[in-house]
């Protein structure tokens, strides 16, 4: 039997936890690059509520805030989109929404939510007639990747609310990757303002 004293044993001790700590690093590293590596796809495009369409790759070079809805949410999508009509607000008093900023809103039921719906959906906010916010809907591969691109996740599980992801994200004006915020009562306008201030100046 191999004999192993107590120096030893502490030896292995921290070489272990020392690979464990460069495996866990290495993985961080991998999120984080992927995360911020994440662009939209040029080729994409996508229809407006208004039936227009809505091109990605020639969209405008304006900073993004890219929320994920399905209309018949009961709960965190349209808490969202209030909040989103709230910060809307406080940009444009600094007059930095329209100017530097702009805000997506992309269904992930797009069978269900066809573009009279997000028009309906929008006008339930008040912002039916903004020019800097985009309502989309179109094919259904098509908003999967995009959804992919930020790693959101959601299914059907067969009654039509769907299980989704939690977050929103703020995309640069080449549509690539820069922070993500959590929806819903998370949804801290204030964080996301003063984010949104320091990206744009």
């Amino acid at each position: 039997m191999l004999d192993v004293g107590g120096d030893d044993m502490k030896k292995i001790y921290w070489i272990s936890a020392l690979a464990m700590l460069l495996i866990m690093a290495a993985g961080i590293g991998y999120f984080i690059y992927r995360d911020h590596s994440a662009r939209i796809p040029k080729d994409i495009r996508l229809e407006t509520s208004d039936g227009e369409v809505y091109d990605f790759g020639k969209s405008n070079k304006k900073i993004k805030l890219l929320e994920f809805i399905y209309t018949n949410c009961p709960d965190v999508c349209p808490i969202t989109t209030q909040r989103m009509v709230h910060l809307k607000k406080q940009l444009e008093e600094r007059n930095l929404y329209g100017k530097r900023i702009q805000f997506i809103t992309i269904t992930i039921d797009p069978y269900r939510d066809t573009p009279d719906v997000m028009k309906k959906y929008a006008e339930a906010f008040g912002v039916a007639d903004d020019e800097n916010w985009f309502f989309l809907t179109g094919d259904r591969k098509e908003i999967q990747k995009i959804a992919d691109t930020f790693q959101f996740q959601y299914r059907d599980p067969g009654n039509g609310f769907y299980i989704h992801s939690t977050f929103f994200y703020v995309l640069d004006e080449r549509n690539r990757y820069l922070k993500k915020f959590p929806m819903g009562e998370r949804f801290d306008t204030r964080e996301v303002l003063e984010y949104l201030e320091k990206v744009s100046s």
